[in-house]
């Protein structure tokens, strides 16, 4: 664990605001910001996101459908889908994209936490809130 991945966390549980979040991303360079997007595309595989997340993910990133993020996950392979939102690069595209990953991964980590671990896990993100 690092801090890095606690922020992520924290942003994903609604333990930090969005804003701090955008403020965070923003000042990473465009590798890092790559790696945080690929990070964040791994973590929404791994808590399991599906294709039914997609349009609740785009309402809480507040994206406009029409936007590039909110296009492509709204088509083809999901997993894939992901992938290439976490490879846009200019950078406004990749703020959209940060908000819309965030936003996958608070859907199906708390769909994971609720399904799988209500009664209690090892997973060292699913207690950041009693930290």
């Amino acid at each position: 664990m690092n801090k890095r991945d606690v922020l992520l966390n924290e942003l994903a549980q609604g333990l930090r605001p969005m804003a701090e979040g955008i403020e965070w991303f923003d000042s990473l360079g465009q590798e890092e910001q790559s790696e945080v997007l690929l990070f964040l595309r791994h973590h929404c595989v791994q808590a399991r996101a599906v294709p039914e997340d997609a349009q609740e993910a785009v309402r809480r990133a507040r994206l406009r459908p029409t936007h590039t993020p909110a296009v492509l996950i709204s088509q083809g392979r999901f997993e894939e889908q992901l992938g290439k939102i976490a490879a846009l690069v200019p950078l406004d595209e990749r703020r959209k994209a940060f908000r819309l990953l965030i936003a996958v991964l608070t859907i199906a980590d708390t769909r994971r936490r609720e399904d799988f671990c209500s009664g209690g896990c090892s997973h060292w993100w699913h207690r950041l809130s009693a930290a």
